[in-house]
C-alpha cells in the first residue's frame, strides 16, 4: 500500500547506563515516515536525534544503548511490516545498507582506514546485490560521479586519509545510496560539505526520493537545510518530541518556545548588510546580550606572503614522485590584531592546508609567514614549539582531535602542563573556568570523548585551544558540528574573547551565513588560490569573481517559500589540482575592485 508508512517509531524509549545510573537518551518518541517523504528531525546536540536513527538501524546497542520500550515498525520490500526491535542481528544485516541506508555524521569514523574507497563502496553491492567485481566497480564509479567527486577513478584506489573532509563525506553518501534503499537515514549528511556540494547533494537526495519513492529521515541542526528539504519536521529537546508539523507551518507559526529559539538563532545571509563590524548572534532568553561591534585594529598580526604547499603523488615500483598536488598556490594576505579573516571555498580548495601550513603542521614549499615580527617559516623546532603558544588551532573533526583514552580534564589541562603555566588547584580552577566559558557542565571533566555528543566534543576542542591565551586562533570548521543554538553561543563566545583579549581569528568555513556574521574580511579560495579578497561587505554585497557569485547563490535560505530548484544548482566541476612534476603555474595577478578589495584576473580556471 502506497499510503502505508515505510517506518513507524512508536513510543520509543532508549536508555544508557552511566556511573550515575540509567539515563534516557530518547523517551516516548513517536512519528511516521511515509514513502517519498522527507521527515527532518531537528534539535540541539544531545537531544536524541542520532540515538533515534541508530535505534532504527539497531546500532544503538553497539554504542552502549538499550531499547527499553516501544516498537520500530518497518515495511520491508518482501515480507511486509516487521518490528525491528524483535529482529535478530542476523536479520538486521540483510536490512542495513540494503533496505535502510545510513549517512553517518563523522565521515572519518564511518569509513574503515585500512580499506580503499573502492573496496568499501563495492562491498555492499556484492553482498546485497550479488554483483560481480566488475559490475560493482562500474556502479561505484557511477555513484562517485553522482555525488560530484573529482577524479572518481583515482579516488577508488585511495584510502580515506588521502581525502579531504568533504570528499570523505561524499564517499559515505555514495555508500548509503548504493543499493537504492527504501529508507535513507541522513545524520547531518552535509555538515562537512561546502555550500555548492551541499546544494547538489540535497538536490540528489531529493531527486532519489521523487524517482524511487525512497523515504528520507533527515537529521540536521541547519534550519536552512530543513527549509530546503523537509516535508514534515519533528523538533526534539532532551530526548522528547516537543513539536511536529508541516515545514511551512513550523517556520511561519512555531508553537513551542524551543522551536522559536531554534529559528531565532539561525544566521541568515544578508542580515549583516550595512553593518561595518561583526555582531553577536541572537540567543533565546537573552534580552540584551549586546557585545559592542568589534572594529579591530590596523596593526598587522599575521602576514602571509606567496605561501605555496604541494604534496607529492608517488607511483611506480620505486614509489617515485610522478606528479604534485598544488594544494596552496601563491597565497598572500594580512590579518590585523583583533580582527577575523575568513577563508571560504569548496572542499579540497586548500583552505585547511593553508591553515596548517601557517602553523607548520604541514611544511610549505615556499613563502613567508610572519606572526608579529617572528618569521614562523624560519624557526628551528624548539623555537617553533615556543611560538605555538601564541597560535592555536581548532580542528574540523573533534573526535579525531581528542584522545579517546584520556579524560577531558587531562586533555584540556595538557597544554597548561606542557608549558608549566599552572599546577594543582590553580590548574583545576583554570580548566573548570574554560569549561564554563564554552558552556559545558563541570561534571563533564571526568568524562571521556565517546561519552559526549559531536557538538559537545567540539566545545572541548575550543576550550583546549583557549587554554594558553593565544594571539591567533585558526578555526578550521570550528562550528560546523554544532547545532544552531550552541553555534550561536560559541560564535558569541569567540566574539566576546576577541573584544576582551584582542584575539585574531583565521576562520576557515564553508557556511557563508556564519562567515558573513563573524568576519571583518573574507578571502575566497578556489584550486589553491585566493580568487577574491576584501572587506566582508564588499565581498558579500558586491562579489566580482564568478566563483564567489556561485558560492553565494548556492547558500540555502531558511524559508520554505524560497527553495532552490535543481536548475539553480548547476555548478562547474572542479578541475584537478594535480600537475606533472616541473609544472610552473602562472603567477597570481589581482585587479583592484574597491578599497582593499582585490580579484584574481589570471590562473583562476573558473
Amino acid at each position: 500500500m502506497l499510503d502505508q508508512p515505510i517506518a513507524r517509531i512508536d513510543r520509543l524509549r532508549v536508555t544508557f547506563q552511566t556511573r550515575d545510573g540509567p539515563v534516557a537518551g530518547v523517551a516516548d518518541l513517536s512519528f511516521d515516515i511515509n514513502p517519498g517523504e522527507t521527515v527532518c528531525v531537528v534539535g540541539e546536540s544531545g537531544s536524541g536525534k542520532s540515538v533515534s536513527s541508530l535505534s532504527l538501524m539497531r546500532l544503538v546497542e553497539f554504542g552502549g544503548g538499550e531499547i527499553a520500550g516501544g516498537r520500530l515498525l518497518f515495511d520491508r520490500r518482501e515480507g511486509g511490516e516487521t518490528d525491528l526491535t524483535q529482529s535478530t542481528q542476523e536479520a538486521m544485516r540483510g536490512i542495513r545498507g540494503n533496505e535502510i541506508g545510513m549517512i553517518f555524521q563523522e565521515p572519518m569514523t564511518a569509513l574503515n582506514p585500512v580499506f580503499t574507497v573502492g573496496r568499501q563502496l563495492t562491498e555492499g553491492l556484492r553482498l546485497h546485490r550479488g554483483m560481480s567485481r566488475r559490475q560493482a566497480r562500474a556502479r561505484a564509479l557511477e555513484l562517485l560521479r553522482q555525488v560530484r567527486m573529482p577524479e572518481p577513478e583515482r579516488r577508488l584506489r585511495q584510502y580515506p586519509h588521502e581525502l579531504s573532509g568533504g570528499m570523505r563525506q561524499r564517499v559515505v553518501i555514495a555508500m548509503a545510496l548504493a543499493c537504492a534503499p527504501r529508507l535513507l537515514i541522513a545524520d547531518e549528511p552535509t555538515t562537512a560539505l561546502d555550500v555548492t556540494i551541499q546544494a547538489e547533494i540535497l538536490a540528489l537526495i531529493d531527486r532519489l526520493k521523487r524517482e524511487t519513492g525512497t523515504a528520507v529521515m533527515f537529521i540536521t541542526h541547519d534550519m536552512a537545510v530543513v527549509a530546503q528539504m523537509a516535508d514534515r519536521v519533528v523538533v526534539m529537546h532532551q530526548g522528547r518530541k516537543v513539536e511536529e508539523g508541516p515545514v511551512e507551518r513550523l517556520f511561519e507559526a512555531p508553537q513551542h518556545a524551543y522551536t522559536r529559539a531554534l529559528l531565532a538563532a539561525v544566521p541568515r545571509l544578508g542580515e549583516m548588510r550595512g553593518k561595518p563590524a561583526p555582531e553577536p548572534m541572537r540567543l533565546l532568553g537573552a534580552d540584551d546580550q549586546r557585545i559592542a561591534p568589534i572594529p579591530g585594529s590596523t596593526t598587522p598580526l599575521l602576514r602571509v606572503r606567496n605561501l605555496t604547499t604541494r604534496f607529492a603523488v608517488r607511483g611506480g615500483l620505486f614509489r617515485r614522485t610522478v606528479a604534485q598536488v598544488h594544494a596552496v598556490e601563491d597565497v598572500s594576505f594580512t590579518l590585523n590584531r583583533g580582527r577575523t579573516l575568513s577563508l571560504v571555498g569548496e572542499s579540497g580548495c586548500g583552505k585547511s592546508t593553508a591553515g596548517r601550513s601557517i602553523l607548520r603542521l604541514v611544511e610549505p614549499q615556499a613563502g613567508q609567514v610572519h606572526l608579529d615580527e617572528t618569521d614562523v617559516t624560519a624557526l628551528a623546532p624548539a623555537e617553533l614549539r615556543r611560538a605555538r603558544r601564541d597560535m592555536q588551532m581548532i580542528f574540523q573533526d573533534p573526535f579525531a582531535s581528542l584522545n579517546p583514552q584520556m579524560r577531558l580534564f587531562d586533555q584540556v589541562s595538557e597544554p597548561l602542563r606542557n608549558f608549566n603555566i599552572a599546577s594543582g588547584s590553580a590548574l583545576t580552577d583554570r580548566v573548570a573556568a574554560l569549561f564554563d566559558r564554552v558552556h559545558l557542565p563541570r561534571s563533564f571533566l571526568r568524562r571521556y570523548p565517546h561519552e559526549l555528543s559531536g557538538g559537545q566534543r567540539q566545545r572541548v576542542a575550543i576550550a583546549r585551544a583557549l587554554a594558553l591565551n593565544p594571539k591567533l586562533i585558526i578555526a578550521d570548521e570550528a562550528v560546523s558540528a554544532l547545532d544552531v543554538s550552541v553555534q550561536a553561543q560559541v560564535l558569541n563566545l569567540m566574539m566576546e574573547l576577541q573584544a576582551d583579549l584582542g584575539l585574531s581569528f583565521l576562520f576557515i568555513s564553508h557556511d557563508m551565513a556564519v562567515v558573513e556574521r563573524v568576519s571583518h574580511d573574507v578571502a575566497v579560495m578556489y584550486l589553491g588560490r585566493i580568487v577574491e579578497i576584501g572587506p566582508r561587505a564588499a565581498v558579500f554585497e558586491n562579489p566580482q569573481h564568478p566563483y564567489t557569485k556561485a558560492l553565494i547563490k548556492a547558500v540555502p535560505v531558511a524559508d520554505p517559500q524560497r527553495r532552490k530548484g535543481e536548475k539553480d544548482l548547476n555548478f562547474k566541476p572542479i578541475p584537478s589540482p594535480i600537475h606533472p612534476v616541473g609544472h610552473v603555474p602562472e603567477p597570481s595577478v589581482y585587479a583592484q575592485a574597491g578599497t582593499d578589495h582585490f580579484v584574481l584576473t589570471t590562473a583562476s580556471g573558473y
